[in-house]
């Protein structure tokens, strides 16, 4: 009488299986990549050569201290330095806390020579 009822096809599979879920990471692969050569391989230089920089500290340098103190290196021991801020202040700081080591041989700011 009436027509059969219409059935459903099984329905293939993925054409390429494993090819097309590696295909589908791939863009997350290459936004790694970009991050990584970007953002994490610059800082890890940076980091190295701020420590190479700080165990290279020298009784004579002037420093800067993370919270911005500068001084003169007067006495270093393992973890710390000793810095004369002002001709009888004398601080102990951790060699950690200095964010940058200047070289003692640079030219001194007009107004800041001493008469």
């Amino acid at each position: 009488m009436f027509a059969s009822p219409a059935y459903a096809q099984a329905a293939a599979g993925p054409a390429g299986g494993a090819t097309a879920s590696l295909i589908a990471f791939v863009p997350y692969i290459a936004i790694f990549a970009i991050f990584y050569l970007l953002m994490i391989r610059p800082q890890q230089q940076r980091a190295k050569a701020h420590r190479a920089m700080i165990e290279a500290v020298k009784k004579g340098d002037t420093v800067v201290t993370g919270g911005g103190i500068i001084g003169k290196v007067t006495r270093v021991d393992d973890g710390e330095v000793e810095v004369e801020v002002a001709p009888t202040v004398k601080l102990k700081v951790l060699k950690s806390t200095l964010a940058d080591v200047r070289d003692r041989n640079a030219p001194v700011a007009a107004n800041d020579a001493k008469a």
